[in-house]
Parts: structure tokens; sequence; C-alpha cells
């Protein structure tokens, strides 16, 4: 089993989880992260770090969530490693509360200034 981000991590991209994590399985896009199902190694660590609560267990993952585990799965191919916590987005305090953000997702990688 793995742990799987949801888009309640968009528009916020709060790092505590990374910071926490043991094998450094999180990628960063632009405006959320996602967990490699294959690095992860499903010790929990990140799940009550996360202040927007975006982080499940793949088996008590909602049904609403479904479809993230398979989401988690194409962009940690894509996007590259985050091994440290950073700075949440500037939107971060406005877009915490805020409900079924899949229309904000924005699937390009994060700018690392590189």
């Amino acid at each position: 089993m793995t742990h799987v981000v949801t888009e309640a991590c968009i528009n916020c991209k709060y790092t505590d989880c990374v910071a926490v994590c043991p094998v450094d399985c999180f990628h960063e896009g632009a405006n959320m992260l996602v967990i490699d199902p294959q690095e992860c190694i499903d010790c929990g660590a990140c799940v009550d770090e996360c202040p927007v609560h975006a982080i499940y267990p793949e088996e008590d993952l909602p049904e609403e969530y479904q479809d993230y585990v398979q989401f988690n799965i194409e962009y940690a191919a894509k996007w590259p490693l985050i091994t440290q916590g950073q700075a949440p987005l500037d939107t971060a305090e406005q877009f915490k509360d805020v409900q079924h953000k899949g229309e904000f997702f924005d699937p390009s990688p994060a700018e690392r200034g590189e």
C-alpha cells in the first residue's frame, strides 16, 4: 500500500509532509505535491503533518478521491523530487479550506529557478 495526495493540496502546497518523509517519495508540481507509490514505505508520518488533510493511506482513501491513486502515479513520474520543506504557496491561506479544487490544478512542473 501507499499514501495518496488529493486535491486538497492544490494551491496550498504545504511541505510539512516532505520534511518528515524518511524516504523522499514526494514530487513537486506547480501548485501541489504527489507521492511516488514505488518509493512510499507506508509509514504514515506525512498524514498528520499535512495542515489541509490532503494525504490518505490508500486503503482509507474516500471514494471521491479514488482517481488520485493513478494521478499520483502519473505525476510522480513527471515531476521533480522534492526533499526539503519550503514555504507554502502565497495562495495557501486563501485556499486551505476550499473544497473541490480540481479545477485549479496546474499540470506544469514546479518552477525551481534552476
